[in-house]
């Protein structure tokens, strides 16, 4: 059987998905090492998945707030996010990177690697072993190589004329150019390495011979033809090792779960606001507030319980209402459960994913400062009417269809 080297960083959602495809090659009989920042040993450690921690290239202790290394949320603007994306991911530390994979690779003997997306440095090294590589994305696809979808970020809508098509190419094409700011540090990389200079960073994408999107294409805004190498997988999704089983609140009025990002986004705000909302309503609420904040930061009505984990799994069958952030896993699950969303982006690809939502009529969305009003009256509206719930029905089966036939390890094994 073959040996695959997995690689990730330390950005939240993405991790858990990867380490579930790994799972899945290792349940097929062949060998796999993970390489990530030492707090994802934790993660990885439930799974019975061999870990390795980077040396040289960042990596993370902890996941508190201090520990979160982009701290996008500080980020004034789209540009100043994509800059720190660059200098502390994509290419600043990506000869780091490089060095510590190929250490690994020397170690391990995988006849393969396969990486998050945005570890350039990672896949230099495969370049340099001339190593099989795929990618894996654990959610939509965030970087402005992909034709055919709205461009990532601001939350558009799939395009329905050829001047909204047009519209959409123009900002992908802008976004692309402002990637560009790290293709000197990156050819700097590349050249430590004895590989020839690119004239466009996201060239180095081209030596994957797969880019899996774990995702479902039924929730997202697939084009009609998805050109090669990129290949919808289905989503790889799971309560995280670090979710307590948690009972329902008691009682028989609608269930509200509420569940924000497990890093940090300066979310204390809004989560006050969604209580305090939720204090106002007949209904009964369980609140996580996740590894970066203490629960007993907010203090809660008698109808809501603030916890800091809760296992999902068990409590969504029974929820009449998810309220969260949008991220990827957080948006999901919810819908293959059945339940509608109410969405409150605050970056990354959360609105976009809340446009995906409201396309299906699934659940609505409001920005993160509408204030406690705003957000009862929206609770009031999606408890209340069935239509939120058989739409978030409809696109939840298709998604959970797309779950049950994931694809990931197959198409893994495909490029040895």
């Amino acid at each position: 059987m073959a040996r695959f080297l997995f690689t990730t960083w330390e950005g939240g959602g993405h991790v858990q998905p990867l380490l579930l495809v790994a799972q899945e090659l290792r349940a097929r009989g062949h060998a796999v090492l993970i390489l990530s920042d030492a707090c994802n040993e934790a993660d990885a450690a439930p799974l019975d998945l061999p870990f390795r921690a980077w040396t040289t290239a960042p990596s993370q202790t902890g996941k508190s707030r201090e520990d979160d290394r982009l701290k996008d949320h500080e980020a004034d603007n789209p540009l100043e996010v994509i800059h720190r994306l660059l200098d502390r991911v994509m290419a600043g530390p990506a000869l780091a990177y490089a060095r510590d994979t190929l250490a690994a690779i020397d170690a391990f003997r995988p006849d393969a690697v396969v990486s998050q997306e945005l570890l350039l440095g990672v896949m230099m090294a495969a370049e340099a072993r001339a190593l099989p590589l795929a990618l894996f994305a654990a959610n939509i696809w965030s970087l402005p190589t992909l034709a055919g979808v709205p461009p990532f970020g601001a939350g558009m809508p799939a395009a329905t004329s050829d001047e909204e098509r047009g519209m959409h190419a123009m900002v992908t094409q802008m976004s692309r150019g402002f990637f560009q700011a790290g293709l000197p540090t990156l050819n700097a990389a590349r050249a430590e390495l004895a590989l020839e200079p690119l004239e466009d960073l996201f060239g180095q994408l081209d030596t994957a011979r797969k880019i899996l999107l774990g995702t479902s294409k039924a929730f997202d805004f697939a084009p009609a033809t998805l050109a090669p190498p990129f290949v919808y997988v289905g989503p790889y999704l799971a309560d995280p090792a670090w979710a307590e089983p948690t009972p329902a609140p008691a009682g028989d009025s609608p269930l509200v779960l509420v569940s924000f990002s497990s890093l940090y986004q300066a979310q204390e705000t809004v989560l006050r606001d969604v209580i305090a909302a939720l204090g106002r309503l007949p209904v009964r609420a369980l609140v996580t507030t996740g590894p970066t904040l203490d629960p007993a930061e907010f203090p809660a009505p008698d109808n809501v319980s603030v916890v800091r984990s809760a296992a999902h799994d068990a409590l969504l069958p029974q929820t009449a209402l998810f309220i969260t952030h949008a991220g990827h896993g957080s948006t999901l699950r919810p819908l293959m459960a059945g339940a509608p969303l109410l969405c409150l982006p605050m970056g990354r690809d959360q609105n976009d994913n809340a446009a995906r939502v409201l396309a299906r009529g699934a659940g609505l969305r409001l920005a993160p400062d509408a204030g406690a009003d705003k957000i009862a009256a929206a609770i009031s509206e999606l408890v209340a009417t069935s239509d939120y719930r058989n739409a978030a029905a409809i696109l939840g089966q298709k998604v959970l269809q797309d779950a049950r036939a994931r694809s990931a390890a197959r198409e893994i094994e495909a490029i040895v």
